[in-house]
């Protein structure tokens, strides 16, 4: 029977275990270091103009204007005194931004795709036109004008609400409610 030769194991020199330690070490820092770079980056607020007092918090509903361009400056969108519900199906970059705001104040919010609409991209429903590419960063110019908390923006509708079924009460009649046909129109309410 033929036999297997044997190779002897020399022993390892105690300063090539504390270089071949090292390796690993920097190949676990090197690795963490890259990882940390592909990490998505934050968003980023810029201000133009400081506003005042508290931030919205995510529960919030803010009245904003603003204008929505890509990073090559193309516009895809603009809007003023658009309201808002933070908590309500909002990209998450943009959430993120406006709770770094002030009210009054003008900020430029720089949203990476991975925060934005990531890989999805957003056609118009009308032309079915790309209006937003797939992971394209944002850029959005943005004027907080005020924000409130959900129970008080729910409190002001109800009361906007109550204020035009009476104006159509009023308007519609032609007259006072319950008052015969051709009969002098109600004054307005006392303020």
């Amino acid at each position: 029977m033929a036999e297997v030769t044997q190779v002897p194991l020399q022993p390892v020199r105690k300063s090539s275990l504390a270089k071949l330690w090292i390796g690993v070490v920097l190949a676990i820092v090197l690795g963490a270091g890259l990882a940390w770079l592909t990490v998505p980056a934050g968003v980023k607020v810029s201000e133009t103009k400081a506003g005042v007092g508290a931030h919205p918090d995510k529960t919030d509903v803010v009245i904003i204007n603003y204008v929505g361009k890509l990073a090559d400056g193309k516009q895809f969108d603009k809007g003023d005194n658009v309201t808002i519900a933070l908590g309500q199906g909002t990209i998450k970059g943009f959430v993120e931004g406006l709770t770094k705001m002030q009210k009054g104040g003008k900020y430029t919010l720089y949203i990476p795709a991975e925060k934005g609409y990531g890989d999805k991209e957003q056609t118009n429903p009308m032309t079915g036109e790309v209006v937003i590419p797939a992971n394209s960063d944002l850029i959005f110019d943005v004027d907080l004008v005020d924000f409130m908390s959900e129970a008080d923006f729910q409190r002001r509708m109800q009361i906007m609400q109550q204020m035009q079924q009476m104006q159509q009460q009023q308007g519609g009649a032609g007259g006072a409610p319950g008052a015969p046909e051709g009969a002098a129109p109600a004054a307005p309410p006392a303020q």
